[in-house]
């Protein structure tokens, strides 16, 4: 094969021919100077997109949560979070080293959390204590498989927030996956929130950059944090057309991904050795592999070397994700590569012997 079937996550798209002439011809001017009118349109369209007053482009998911919380929570603070979730996991603790917060978290199953596991989570009034101010949810979520947060769930938790006098932060980095997967609207979603982070470069297929959207006030404070983060930024649009176009044209087409996810796990179930730890509701599929079998990332090592990418999480599970540059075609492909190569291992008739990616 000589164009890998990239698995790995979908980050790893590249912009299409008509999104790089989209990005070509798009106005300019100086976003931190005054505004440019490209990054003003996006910020206009995603915030009515999710409801919301206002929104800010920045370069990341990971600026755009750490703002999210910085907004709502001042030093010696607290939020509360799902164990396996993306700001806890995966953004280098940054809600302590640049706002002096502290976590407090509840372990869902595959990243959903009930209701009721959030009862007696906030901390009493008592000088001893850190001051529970936040509840943040993530929607889809990563490290769960990609799973949708249930809607009667994500309503009755910020219900139950609001009531117990927090504000409220969704980490919806992949919340169109969630949209095209329910028809639920992104605006009906964050009707619950106070702020959202969307990210652009994952399954919408933008090259970079998320929004973090809520009431003007938020967002003239949001904007002054992103300055002292670094991420006031000059001719942006150059960076934000992709996203613009990603809004425009790319949403109604991700339940392609999640239809070409379903064959993945359709294979996973079919193959001695391999296992699904949980549903597939979206493009994230979570691959656990047997020992029998070998490790995570010795199999991902092998894989890799036959054309199809993909990333060890853990000892013994692969994650594989679907995206607009894997066509249906080559996840059927990469379907009969991975069963065949377990079932050759498991005949003896080959070895693991090579190292993958791990994340």
């Amino acid at each position: 094969m000589t164009t890998p079937i990239d698995l790995r996550s979908d980050t790893v798209t590249k912009p299409s021919a008509a999104m790089r002439d989209f990005i070509a011809n798009c106005e300019v001017d100086d976003d931190v100077i005054d505004v440019d009118p490209t990054v003003g349109a996006l910020q206009d369209l995603i915030a009515e997109l999710t409801g919301k007053e206002a929104a800010i482009f920045m370069p990341s998911g990971t600026m755009t949560n750490q703002i999210g919380l910085r907004v709502h929570c001042r030093p010696g603070e607290e939020f509360i979070c799902e164990s396996g979730c993306h700001i806890y996991n995966y953004e280098q603790g940054a809600y302590a080293s640049l706002s002096g917060l502290t976590p407090s978290l509840v372990e869902g199953e595959n990243g959903i959390l009930r209701p009721e596991q959030l009862h007696g989570t906030v901390k009493a009034d008592n000088e001893h204590f850190a001051i529970t101010r936040l509840l943040c949810l993530e929607n889809t979520h990563n490290r769960g498989g990609g799973r949708v947060q249930p809607y009667e769930h994500v309503e009755q938790i910020c219900q139950w927030a609001h009531e117990n006098g927090l504000k409220t932060h969704l980490d919806g980095a992949r919340l169109f996956n969630a949209v095209a997967a329910t028809g639920i609207s992104a605006k009906q979603w964050s009707s619950h929130f106070d702020t959202i982070s969307i990210c652009f470069s994952k399954g919408l297929g933008a090259p970079v950059g998320s929004a973090l959207c809520g009431t003007k006030e938020q967002m003239y404070f949001a904007r002054r944090h992103r300055k002292a983060f670094g991420g006031g930024m000059r001719q942006a649009g150059v960076i934000a057309a992709g996203a613009l176009f990603a809004l425009q044209n790319n949403i109604e087409r991700m339940s392609d991904d999640h239809d070409n996810a379903q064959k993945l796990a359709t294979m996973i179930n079919a193959t001695e050795g391999l296992s699904l730890p949980g549903p597939v509701d979206t493009n994230i599929v979570m691959m656990d592999i047997d020992e029998t079998i070998g490790t995570a990332a010795a199999l991902a090592g092998e894989l890799d070397t036959q054309g199809v990418r993909c990333l060890a999480l853990g000892p013994q599970r692969i994650r594989l994700v679907t995206h607009l540059d894997v066509s249906s075609t080559q996840v059927q492909t990469a379907c009969e590569i991975i069963k065949d190569t377990v079932e050759e291992v498991l005949a003896g008739s080959r070895n693991l012997t090579g190292s993958g990616a791990q994340y």
